[in-house]
């Protein structure tokens, strides 16, 4: 073999390996990485503020229903009821929302956890409402016939 068939083999070899390794580093490089556990990415924080969002129309419904004559109950005028149920349909949007543009599964810091938490609680905050809006329907009912 000459000296010339060597090197342009070796520098094809080279030129070949380099033009070859592009895109694979590229794939690497665009790979989503998980977050670290003290990280708060978007999804993380729409994933909190969602379920928190829940939870005070969870407490709040849950208020309405156990208290009706109480501050945020039925019968003064349907504001813990309304609450309940606003809050919980927003906590539902907020986490759907999450989980629809959320990136990669649970435990890579995208909230997608958390969105799943923040559909379940907004869920019982709007079935919590909902009971409590029909006791308030059934009182004002039985008021005008009695």
């Amino acid at each position: 073999m000459s000296v010339r068939r060597l090197l342009a083999a070796a520098t094809a070899a080279l030129l070949g390996g380099f033009l070859l390794a592009a895109p694979a580093a590229a794939h690497v490089a665009v790979q989503p990485v998980a977050a670290s556990v003290t990280t708060m990415s978007a999804g993380r924080l729409g994933a909190s503020t969602a379920a928190l969002v829940g939870l005070v129309g969870l407490v709040i419904g849950g208020l309405a229903l156990a208290r009706p004559a109480g501050r945020f109950g039925t019968d003064t005028g349907g504001l813990g009821v309304a609450v309940a149920l606003g809050a919980g349909l927003i906590s539902m949007a907020l986490g759907a929302v999450v989980v629809a543009t959320s990136d990669g599964g649970l435990g890579t810091g995208n909230g997608l956890g958390g969105a799943v938490v923040a559909l379940v609680v907004g869920l019982a905050a709007v079935v919590l409402g909902g009971l409590a809006r029909n006791r308030s329907r059934n009182r004002s009912r039985s008021r005008r016939a009695g």
